[in-house]
């Protein structure tokens, strides 16, 4: 199986690297003394403690093996070069057809995409409809509640 690149920003990796870091060591320390306080009331086959700190347990340890993968194939994101071309790392400022309000969206790699902060995913529907476009140019993003046109009014 071929693994798929992970695009990040040197900041979408340091914090990826300090949450994998505070999973290793302060929170498996936690869960372990949860298992282990819970291992000390007794029969285990009705003691629903035993059984969440287990759960906690096996969610932490897929988590960390998530966040493992992620940083193994991790392409980082250098910042963009001012050519007006709409790719990884640029800040695309677009106005949507019908709409008065401009809209701000830095384009990153899916593990860093948070649309409530403005970072749009490269794979989502704005994200692939804006890469390799220029200012000025209208697009059209196939959304799952339809199709969006927005003009380019800034690339940086």
């Amino acid at each position: 199986m071929v693994a798929k690149p992970v695009y990040l920003t040197p900041e979408g990796k340091e914090k990826l690297e300090k949450e994998l870091h505070y999973l290793r060591t302060e929170r498996r320390e936690e869960v372990a003394e949860a298992i282990k306080q819970a291992k000390e009331e007794g029969d285990l086959s009705e003691n629903s403690a035993y059984d969440e700190a287990k759960d906690a347990q096996a969610f932490l340890e897929g988590r960390i093996q998530t966040l493992e993968a992620q940083l193994r194939e991790v392409i980082l994101i250098k910042p963009a070069k001012n050519n007006g071309i709409v790719s990884l790392g640029s800040v695309v400022t677009v106005l949507e057809e019908g709409e008065t309000d401009e809209e701000t969206y830095k384009i990153v790699g899916s593990a860093e995409a948070n649309p409530l902060n403005g970072n749009i995913s490269n794979e989502s529907p704005i994200g692939k409809a804006l890469l390799g476009k220029k200012k000025g140019q209208t697009i059209t993003a196939e959304t799952p509640s339809g199709p969006l046109s927005f003009k380019i009014l800034n690339v940086k």
